[in-house]
């Protein structure tokens, strides 16, 4: 991405100059969060705002469990600054995510949907006319059904308002199994955990099956714990970047990571956002559709079988299988059903290309196949044609995108793609 000029604003004022200088000079905006998302979702040759300056949190409100604050805040930051209340997210994610960026991440089964935008309940956002809008379940109810999750192409988020709940500790228990154990029993494993997901490790059938659940135990230390992780993860990478040279190691390097890293049943408690936020150990090219969550087993022995028939293609580990709750929000991936996510990767080595189209195409094939949607900051290769056959409310949220920015102030290329 190489835009003509980069802002860091420090206030509403600010972004409200941006906006004026776009229109005289009929430039496009671009707002980024923390850069994490994998794709060119946040790409511009235009206006690139950068939001990391108005990270404050404004309000806490202690009674309702609520905070305001700006959108630019990090993750981990927020974290840091909610314990000091005694108040946490329900859910987590990557540590680097802006939450007014693009990319939620983990999924909770039982009672929770993704990370970002169903814990929304209000936003204020600051159209392309430059006006303001309050938005929340009875203010702009519609807006707000669309701007929880809307790729920055409504206006710029300002403030954010969150629901959270009594800080809390999990217990994260880590065990091998099989991938034919899990399939056959998913339903069992969903009812088990509050926070359920596995790892599957291609061209095998190893499974690390991971449970997240509330506790009263009191926290584990965590220094071998993070040792093993660590060096375990710094070693991976350098397997990999081997096997870029020779591709039929990955297999190999699949399961000797399983058996360094994942072989024993593991347990280890800290606080929530201790356990559910995690760091990319390594660079990666990744692909994430959600699927009906019925589709879950057909669709992963689907993928196993494609590996298995094309001893050249290679998948580095691992495929994450997660699962999130139905919500009303226009272009979830999960709306109006329970979903499963599966998450592909392939290692990222700079400055080297690792052949993986092959791999990518059978695997979109599979999702297309079984009802799947895309994650919205991963590699995709959907057009408008294909979003209007997933999504139930698209044309709702076109209209709602073409009242707000009629001249497209907030497109890049890759949303021309989405909506054109």
């Amino acid at each position: 991405s190489s835009p003509e000029l980069s802002f860091q604003p420090t206030s509403v004022e600010e972004i409200k100059e941006i906006l004026d200088l776009a229109r005289q000079r009929s430039k496009r905006v671009k707002v980024v969060g923390a850069g994490h998302s994998p794709s060119d979702i946040a790409c511009t040759d235009d206006f690139m705002v950068q939001m990391g300056k108005m990270n404050k949190i404004l309000k806490v409100d202690e009674e309702k469990r609520q905070v305001m604050v700006e959108a630019g805040i990090l993750l981990s930051d927020l974290n840091v600054e909610l314990s000091k209340y005694g108040l946490a997210l329900p859910k987590g994610g990557v540590a680097a995510i802006a939450k007014a960026g693009v990319a939620p991440y983990l999924c909770g089964w039982e009672r929770h949907g993704i990370v970002s935008p169903r814990q929304v309940v209000a936003l204020t956002l600051l159209t392309a006319s430059g006006e303001i809008l309050e938005c929340s379940e009875s203010i702009n109810a519609e807006i707000f059904q669309a701007a929880r999750l809307h790729l920055g192409c409504l206006g710029v988020v300002l403030t954010i308002t969150f629901q959270c709940v009594p800080e809390f500790y999990l217990l994260e228990t880590t065990f091998p199994s099989t991938l034919q154990e899990v399939l056959d029993n998913l339903d069992s494993h969903l009812r088990r955990s509050e926070y359920f997901r596995f790892l599957w490790f291609p061209h095998s059938e190893n499974v690390s099956v991971i449970y997240q659940d509330h506790t009263n135990k009191p926290p584990s230390s965590s220094a071998s714990w993070f040792w093993d992780y660590a060096v375990g993860y710094y070693l991976l990478e350098f397997l990999l970047w081997i096997s870029t040279f020779l591709p039929g190691l990955v297999c190999w390097i699949n399961r000797f990571f399983f058996w360094l890293l994942f072989k024993g049943k593991v347990e280890h408690v800290d606080l929530s956002y201790k356990i559910f936020n995690y760091e990319c150990r390594f660079r990666q090219h990744v692909q994430d559709w959600a699927i009906p969550i019925e589709k879950t087993k057909e669709a992963l022995l689907e993928l196993k079988t494609v590996l298995e028939n094309n001893p050249k293609v290679v998948a580095h580990y691992p495929v994450e299988v997660r699962f999130a709750r139905g919500d009303d929000i226009l272009l979830s991936p999960c709306f109006q059903r329970d979903s499963c996510y599966m998450n592909i990767i392939m290692y990222r080595p700079y400055g080297k290309d690792v052949p993986r189209l092959d791999y990518w195409l059978a695997y979109e094939s599979i999702m297309k196949k079984a009802g799947g949607r895309p994650h919205w900051a991963k590699a995709h290769t959907c057009t408008r044609k294909d979003f209007e056959k997933m999504y139930p409310g698209f044309r709702k949220f076109c209209t709602i995108r073409e009242e707000l920015d009629p001249t497209g102030m907030f497109l890049n290329v890759y949303l021309e793609k989405v909506f054109y």
